[in-house]
């Protein structure tokens, strides 16, 4: 079923959306948060401009794919001026043939807003009224039921996106205040009609990038969280393992800028700062850690470049046209073009998943550091009467089973392709594959994370009275508060969900941040 999420009707900020200057930020409040949406009085001017146009040429009799044709391989075929809003109405029935679990809600809300976002750039040719339901259908709380399958991210995320449309025109189904309904049914209760589409609006409804976008531009949020919660955990095991923060000090990172690098070294120090810990083994013989410590820097720093790459391309992308064909009101034309084809998405996507697994990858070689007592110095898996107690022995296999299926899902999506619509369509980007791959990595580094944060609090039980670096000290305060310190055997599942929840929310971040600081991304 979708997701639940709660809309705060009553103090949300409206967000206006033009067609060309939406951000990461509002598409969060508007997906995650239920904030309410506006269209802008300007961009509503460009898309009465762009469907006049649309009705002047059709009605001068020309010829125009998908409007007044059959789709795909059936673009040839001249459709009669008296069965346009079939062809539409069919088009969109046609399509709705997707299969698999439903996206979450706040996906769903986010395709909504990246739909009106294109739409209201005044290429599309579609009316106001259209716009306008799909406005209704956000601030309302009205979630079509959209399946996660069927989609190869050329002429956009048809099927997906058929089942939007097919809700616009009340048919398919809807979540709404927690139950899935009939969409007819809602809209009875509300007393809003459905919507009926006219010549090219069945096929702008379906036509582009947007699902695939939406996903990418929620996993960056997410992203986001697990980038600098990456920092924390390998502060606290730093500390956990009596290690060296050398390695973090600016004049390293000077000598091979990367800006990714300086960021994550900065956060570290940041995390690491007044580390009574650290100070207690000075004088010691051990001058350099493992990889999974002293490299974190250019790890974590190297994901950090790839999530600004991957930030830039989907930008770019929820502001821009990507139907087809694409009317120009300026010079009255309507163009045949390839702008739904999601490759630079589907190639971001891979990219981010690959930067995202390594984030899990090296978190993982430092939970095997801290639980193999010849490496940390810690009671073997981090526990009192090791042997009879098992401590965090199966907590890192659960760890490693994760890192290892991030690997498979790092296989690229995008460099395959199977020609569809009788080899009309003979190239593919499969970007709606990559993304839901992303997802899965994101999910499986959270627990990761969450793991290692337990087993690092758990080995700074051990060097008590002494304490770590402020913001370690801060990030264990925050766990101890979810999660006991583990004296004896006991399940650890629980613990575990509830530190990767509260990773993704951003909670262990901003507490660590509420004292030492905002850590940069």
């Amino acid at each position: 079923m979708p997701g639940n999420n709660t809309l705060s009707s009553v103090d949300a900020q409206t967000v206006i959306l033009d067609g060309h200057s939406l951000t990461l930020e509002q598409i969060v409040k508007i997906a995650r948060r239920g904030h309410q949406v506006s269209l802008s009085p300007k961009a509503l001017e460009d898309v009465h401009r762009a469907r006049a146009c649309v009705q002047s040429r059709v009605s001068g009799g020309e010829t125009f794919y998908g409007i007044n044709t059959g789709f795909g391989a059936l673009a040839s075929v001249r459709i009669p001026g008296d069965q346009l809003r079939e062809l539409q109405v069919n088009l969109i029935r046609s399509h709705a043939c997707g299969v698999g679990a439903p996206l979450e809600s706040e996906v769903v809300r986010a395709i909504i807003v990246l739909r009106l976002q294109t739409m209201l750039r005044g290429n599309s040719g579609v009316r106001e009224e259209t716009l306008r339901q799909m406005e209704f259908f956000l601030n309302q709380g009205i979630h079509p039921v959209v399946p996660s399958q069927g989609s190869v991210g050329a002429c956009g995320d048809l099927a997906p996106l058929a089942h939007l449309a097919m809700a616009l025109i009340g048919e398919g189904h809807v979540e709404w205040r927690g139950d899935v309904y009939p969409t007819s049914v809602v809209l009875a209760k509300l007393q809003r009609s459905p919507i009926s589409p006219e010549a090219k609006e069945g096929l702008s409804l379906i036509n582009g990038t947007q699902v695939m976008t939406a996903i990418g531009m929620l996993a960056l949020d997410t992203a986001a969280q697990l980038l600098c919660t990456a920092d924390i955990t390998l502060a606290m095991s730093l500390d956990a393992t009596m290690g060296t923060a050398t390695a973090f000090r600016e004049e390293i990172q000077k000598v091979r800028p990367h800006h990714g690098q300086r960021i994550a070294a900065s956060n570290m120090r940041k995390v690491l700062a007044d580390d009574g810990l650290r100070l207690s083994h000075a004088g010691c013989k051990k001058v350099q850690d493992p990889y999974s410590f002293r490299c974190a820097p250019q790890v974590h720093g190297a994901a950090r470049n790839a999530f600004a790459h991957v930030q830039d391309t989907l930008m770019i992308e929820s502001n821009s046209s990507t139907d087809n064909p694409l009317v120009f009101p300026d010079t009255n034309e309507i163009l045949s073009g390839g702008n739904f084809h999601g490759e630079p998405v589907a190639m971001v996507l891979d990219y981010l998943a690959i930067a995202i697994a390594e984030i899990a990858s090296i978190a993982e070689r430092r939970i095997d550091k801290l639980v193999n007592p010849h490496m940390s110095g810690l009671p073997a898996f981090l526990v009192k009467d090791s042997g009879l107690n098992s401590g965090f022995m199966i907590p890192h296999v659960v760890a490693a089973s994760l890192v290892s299926e991030n690997k498979i899902h790092c296989h690229p999506a995008s460099v395959d392709t199977i020609p569809t619509s009788a080899e009309q369509e003979d190239h593919v980007s499969m970007g709606m594959t990559s993304a839901l791959k992303l997802q899965r990595v994101l999910q499986n580094t959270a627990r990761v994370l969450a793991i290692e944060t337990l087993a690092a609090a758990q080995g700074l039980e051990f060097h008590k009275p002494l304490q770590g670096g402020l913001g370690v000290r801060a990030a264990y305060e925050f766990v101890r508060s979810n999660s006991p310190a583990l004296d004896k055997d006991r399940a650890l599942a629980a613990d575990i969900e509830k530190m990767s929840s509260s990773i993704l929310a951003g909670e262990l971040r901003r507490h660590v941040e509420s004292v030492v600081g905002e850590l940069e991304l």
